[in-house]
């Protein structure tokens, strides 16, 4: 099969997960899109979404799913999304669609975070992928020289990207993360840092 239709597959399989006449948070990504068209098929047995990027919510709109502001929600059952990495622990680096602040927010709302991905993406240890970090700009260029001193590690920002909060992406390669908790809780507190693509509290 192909990547894509493995894709459509897991969107599918996800609809399982789907708590009936209940709020969805739905995430963002090329898996998650597969995972929208599949729930327009049940759009009238939920009682709509909350979705973690503008990307997202113009898809779900288009199937005529209802979208709610994640303020107006005190709880969701369940929040469906992808990953760029997932270990055996369901430790994962997100934000290659560069909506992890957003998507961390959904995920903080859910009861349960149900991951849909591919094999491909399941490694035993993160950091093949490049770490997407969300900053403010003006502290783009002190957190890429902190990631180079602290890991040894090459950030770049990532080029004609701008996040839904009007933010830039800086993309950290050359690491190897060996506890996601604590680098997620150490690099979250870097001055500039809006959000870190580790998720370990909001874990799958």
């Amino acid at each position: 099969m192909t990547q894509d239709e493995l894709k459509a597959l897991v969107g599918q399989a996800a609809l399982e997960h789907v708590v009936a006449g209940s709020v969805v948070g739905v995430g963002t990504g090329s898996t998650v899109n597969h995972f929208i068209d599949a729930l327009a098929g049940m759009k009238d047995r939920i009682a709509g979404a909350v979705s973690s990027s503008v990307k997202s919510t113009e898809r779900l709109r288009s199937h005529g799913i209802r979208v709610l502001d994640a303020a107006d929600v005190e709880r969701i059952p369940v929040y469906i999304d992808g990953a760029d990495e997932i270990d055996h622990r369901g430790n994962m680096i997100k934000g290659g669609g560069a909506a992890l602040t957003r998507e961390k927010i959904v995920a903080d709302l859910a009861d349960r975070f149900v991951c849909i991905a591919d094999e491909s993406k399941l490694v035993d240890v993160l950091g093949a992928y490049p770490l997407p970090i969300e900053v403010i700009p003006m502290a783009a260029a002190q957190v890429m020289r902190r990631f180079a001193s602290a890991y040894g590690a090459e950030a770049t920002v990532r080029a004609g990207v701008v996040t839904d909060n009007g933010n830039l992406i800086v993309d950290v390669r050359g690491l190897r993360i060996t506890d996601p908790a604590a680098m997620e809780v150490e690099v979250n507190q870097w001055p500039g840092v809006v959000c870190v693509g580790i998720f370990a509290r909001h874990r799958a």
